[in-house]
Formats: C-alpha cells, structure tokens, sequence
C-alpha cells in the first residue's frame, strides 16, 4: 500500500536554512505553527520509514526450508 507523504513543510525548513546560511545570518525562527507543522511532518515521514523498514525486515524472513548437508569423505586412499 503506498500512501504520500506531503513534505511541503520540511522542503520550506531546508529552504529556509539554505538562505539563512548564504546569508550569513546567525539564527533562524520559526512561529509555533510552523514548528507544531514541521514536527509533525517529520513524525509521518519517521512513521513511514519505520513501516517501510519492518516490511523490509518481514520480506527478508528466512524461510524455515530444511537443508541436509551430507559428506561421504570423497574417498580418499
């Protein structure tokens, strides 16, 4: 099931810095709606790729097949 994440919020934050930084400035803020949104975009995008990942880790799952091994030496004189 693929489910978007809108990611408006943190691309506008990367923004954000970026022209902070080529503008030298010393300090960046944020109000409070902006942040609360932030934060939670960040918290989707975290949920997603935990999801994602313990998908991963089930698909991975080895599968419980039994291999025999058996060695008869090659004969050897």
């Amino acid at each position: 099931m693929q489910n978007n994440i809108n990611t408006y919020h943190i691309q506008q934050f990367i923004e954000q810095i970026k022209i902070a930084d080529m503008t030298q400035q010393r300090e960046i803020r944020i109000d409070i709606k902006s942040a609360r949104t932030l934060a939670l975009n960040l918290g989707e995008v975290l949920a997603k790729l935990h999801q994602d990942y313990e998908q991963l880790l089930k698909n991975l799952t080895p599968n419980n097949d039994i291999v025999e091994v058996r060695m008869d030496g090659g004969g050897f004189k």
